[in-house]
Parts: structure tokens; C-alpha cells; sequence
């Protein structure tokens, strides 16, 4: 049994090599580009609109009140970049339903990627917002001596982000596929259901932890 897609190898040539992982993602961004080029194509601002805007619409919205809900206030600047990942993370999960797809998040590569581009972001907005040093002074309050405390929670909660996803995501791909070969016409319905679910919880996890650091970078009190 497989614990990670990076254990798949497509093709290897010297130092470098492909694979599962890397294509599966590849393949991931690719059908999103296309589908955000589709929907967004026909988008309309009178009182008819599609059903693909509607729940374009409701996602967006559905963000914007998570991104706002933490205290952030303009939530359009955040919009790309916590949206991103939200969108990245749940369709990984959720296209588990196809068959031979394997989740780009079941890979420690891939989730210490993402929670490096939260880690980066952080210090991004943060010092956007307050400048270099204002941004620099939260690292002191309320006094010099936290300052180290500060550094190692920035180094342990990107651990704990990567580490959390990935262990979510491979341990259900695990239980999903020792159910189905214990009894394969019972379980696996209800498993991947309970997945799906799973996926999208872990996505939303992952965005709002995301949010919330970014808005205690911005906020200077």
C-alpha cells in the first residue's frame, strides 16, 4: 500500500525525475485554468446568469465573509491569493471520485509547498500593510523577550499546516482502500462520501488558518 503518490515514479532521467505527484497536479491546474476560462467567459452582471456563475458566485461570497469574518477588511486584496488555495485544495480532494486520480494534497511535497506559500505570504501582507520595521515590531510585543517565541511559531505552524493536511488526505486514501479490500461492494460509497466531506473541511481548515495568520500580521494591536 502506497502512502504518498510521490512514491510513483513516471520517468526518471539522471538527477530528475517525474512523478505521480507532479503530473497529477499538473494535470489538476491545467483542467482549472480551463474551467475558470469557460465559466468565466459568460459571466453576466444583469439577473439572468448560469448556474456555473451562480455557484461561482457563492463561492466567492462564501470566501469574502471568511476573509472579512477574521478581520481582515478588504477582503477583494486577500481574495486572489487565499481563493487560490481554497479552490487548490478542495478539488484535489473532491476529484478523488475519478478513477486512477490521485490527490496532489496526499503528498508531503506538495502540502509543505503549500503552507511555504502561507509562510512567505505572511511576512508579504504584513509588511504591505505596516511597513518593514512596523511589521518587524510585532515580533517584539508586548515585550523583547518574546521574540524568539515569535520566530519558532512562525517555523512550527507551517510545519503543523503541511503536516496536518498531508496526514488527513493519506491517512482516508489509506482507510478507503483497505475497506474496499476487505468488502468491496459495502464500503466504498460510504467512504468516499465521508472523504469528500473529509476534503472539503481539510480545505476550509487550511484556508481559514491561512486567513488568520495573514490578519494577525496586518494587525499591529
Amino acid at each position: 500500500m502506497r502512502i504518498s503518490p510521490d512514491e510513483v515514479i513516471i520517468w526518471h532521467g539522471g538527477f530528475a525525475s517525474i512523478n505521480m505527484t507532479l503530473v497529477m497536479t499538473w494535470i489538476l491546474m491545467i483542467a482549472m485554468a480551463a474551467a475558470a476560462r469557460i465559466i468565466t467567459r459568460g459571466v453576466s452582471s444583469g439577473v439572468h446568469v448560469s448556474r456555473w456563475q451562480s455557484g461561482l458566485e457563492i463561492i466567492v461570497t462564501a470566501l469574502k465573509d471568511i476573509i472579512s469574518g477574521v478581520g481582515l477588511n478588504r477582503a477583494h486584496t486577500y481574495m486572489g491569493f487565499i481563493g487560490t488555495l481554497f479552490l487548490f485544495i478542495a478539488v484535489s480532494n473532491l476529484a478523488t471520485v475519478f478513477p486512477f486520480y490521485e490527490p496532489p494534497t496526499g503528498s508531503y511535497s506538495t502540502t509543505v509547498a503549500l503552507a511555504l506559500s502561507v509562510f512567505f505570504a505572511v511576512p508579504f501582507y504584513g509588511i504591505r500593510e505596516l511597513g518593514f520595521f512596523g511589521y518587524l515590531k510585532t515580533f517584539v510585543q508586548p515585550t523583547f523577550l518574546m521574540l524568539p517565541f515569535h520566530v519558532i511559531s512562525q517555523i512550527t505552524r507551517t510545519l503543523a499546516l503541511a503536516t496536518r493536511l498531508f496526514g488527513n488526505i493519506m491517512s482516508a486514501s489509506m482507510v478507503l482502500a483497505l475497506l474496499i479490500s476487505i468488502a468491496p461492494l459495502i464500503f466504498p460509497v460510504a467512504v468516499i462520501a465521508l472523504g469528500l466531506l473529509t476534503g472539503i473541511v481539510q480545505a476550509y481548515i487550511f484556508t481559514i488558518l491561512a486567513t488568520v495568520f495573514i490578519a494577525a500580521a496586518t494587525h499591529e494591536e
